[in-house]
């Protein structure tokens, strides 16, 4: 049967898929609607299992934060190649799962995947990307912070990298919190206070340090009071408040803070693009 454009494109809004797709499968079809949007589904299903084993490490992480500062949401959605990435319709459709996140309250990744968007699981939408694009899609983070302080996000140009800080307070200029943002992107550290390092990554790196002075040569009872000067340099190096400031090293993030009547950070989300959260 002849195939108007009028019905390929309706079923193009309807889907998403391709008009090609569509067009082929409105004529297997025979022109009925509901068959055809089944045939487009088990082609993303298909093409989802198919690329099930694929890596996607390329993508988006995205971020809402409320008017007043005390929620925000972070979501990284992940593709296979970054041209697919910087596709206007995947990012549109990237920024509707994250307001859903944002607006339901949604704090993990399986829950967010069966929410229903527009009468569809984000779950099925993922396949039907999948289907229309050629590439695996996957939701891999979903992060919900909330705070009686104040929540600064960064996004690294490009979108790879996302940083969420919350401050012990309201903070009344952005660009300090923006800076404190920036450093936990740049510095990696692992937590905010020395207190908050897991006791096995403390014990480990004071065995590695005591180790490496026994090496040199140093008498064990001495290596191991000088273990404790290498443990104060990890932690200079690794938790945030302790870190030298990247825009000025003559002060630390704290006192950096301190300085411009800040309240202190207290946590912090730090999102890489194709990591593991």
């Amino acid at each position: 049967m002849s195939i108007s454009a009028a019905d390929v494109k309706k079923l193009r809004d309807m889907t998403g898929a391709g008009m090609m797709d569509c067009k082929k499968a409105l004529s297997e079809a025979n022109g009925d609607f509901d068959q055809a949007v089944d045939l487009l589904r088990k082609k993303g299903q298909k093409l989802a299992d198919k690329r099930a084993d694929r890596e996607a490490k390329e993508g988006l992480i995205i971020t809402r934060i409320s008017d007043d500062a005390k929620k925000a949401s972070t979501i990284e959605i992940n593709c296979e190649t970054d041209f697919v990435a910087r596709n206007e319709d995947f990012q549109n459709t990237a920024d509707s799962f994250l307001n859903a996140a944002f607006d339901n309250n949604i704090d993990n990744v399986s829950d967010l995947l069966a929410f229903k968007l527009n009468g569809k699981t984000i779950a099925d939408k993922l396949q039907e990307m999948t289907g229309l694009i050629g590439e695996k899609i996957q939701i891999s983070t979903t992060v919900l912070a909330t705070t009686d302080g104040t929540l600064i996000s960064y996004i690294h140009p490009g979108n790879q990298l996302g940083v969420l800080v919350e401050f012990d307070g309201d903070l009344t200029d952005a660009e300090i919190g923006k800076d404190v943002a920036m450093q936990v992107a740049a510095m990696k550290p692992i937590a905010v206070t020395q207190d908050e390092v897991d006791a096995s990554v403390v014990e480990k790196e004071l065995e590695i340090a005591k180790e490496q002075l026994i090496n040199e040569g140093k008498p064990a009872e001495i290596a191991e009071k000088a273990a404790v000067g290498k443990l104060r340099r990890f932690y200079e190096e690794r938790v945030l408040l302790n870190q030298k400031f990247v825009k000025d090293n003559s002060v630390t993030v704290k006192q950096y803070l301190e300085q411009n009547g800040a309240p202190l950070a207290k946590s912090f989300h730090r999102i890489q693009l194709g990591e593991d959260a």
